[in-house]
């Protein structure tokens, strides 16, 4: 499977990866696959977040293309730009920040402390927010790249010999156990878990096959 770190989607089918880009091109590329009779199951996959993506094949390539969602990417939240809310009146030179208006629960004591602060509440709770997003960012980062990893270990190789050890040694953060129980499974599926637990761990791939070969059904 080619490596290409800042492609979006990427569809297998079966365990061969087929195609790997922006979600249109992905789209395309896996119709074709469809329309010559491919009979492996087709998957697509958000390459941040791992997750799942549904397309329409029905049709000609340009229904299939209308049918996208708008945004390239739904679970990835740095692709999509901050929500502005709706813009109520603002005083006379009061710069729009772009902030969002939720309700948030607290203890009384909660709400003295915060009223006490320079600003009032709403300045203490983002400062204290980026704060903790600062000290977790690394935290953060391995969260999500094992929730990633897991989500398409789980829809791809689920059934596959040694799923459960390598889930385990995902979150025990451990590559060379992680590496050698998916020794055997099929080469897309490895390069694939390889750029998806990048967050988390490092590991190194033999790109080869697998030494014997599975069965995809």
């Amino acid at each position: 499977m080619e490596s290409r770190d800042r492609t979006r989607w990427t569809a297998f089918e079966g365990f061969r990866c087929i195609a790997s880009g922006e979600l249109a091109q992905v789209a395309l590329e896996t119709k074709k696959v469809l329309d010559r009779g491919g009979r492996a199951p087709v998957l697509i996959f958000d390459d941040v977040t791992g997750e799942q993506i549904d397309v329409d094949f029905r049709g000609t390539s340009e229904d299939v293309l209308k049918r996208l969602p708008p945004r390239a990417s739904q679970g990835d939240p740095a692709a999509a730009p901050d929500d502005p809310g709706p813009e109520g009146p603002r005083g006379p030179g009061r710069p729009r920040l772009g902030v969002v208006a939720r309700e948030v629960t607290l203890l009384p004591r909660h709400w003295d402390w915060l009223n006490s602060q320079p600003g009032g509440a709403s300045v203490a709770l983002r400062k204290l927010v980026e704060q903790a997003r600062r000290e977790n960012e690394g935290r953060d980062r391995v969260r999500r790249a094992q929730e990633a990893t897991y989500r398409f270990m789980s829809a791809m190789a689920g059934n596959l010999p040694g799923f459960e050890e390598a889930a385990r040694a995902l979150f025990a953060r451990d590559p060379a156990r992680f590496t050698e129980h998916i020794r055997g499974w099929p080469e897309d599926v490895r390069m694939y878990l390889a750029r998806l637990v990048q967050g988390s761990m490092r590991l190194e791939i033999e790109e080869q096959p697998p030494t014997a070969p599975l069965n995809e059904n």
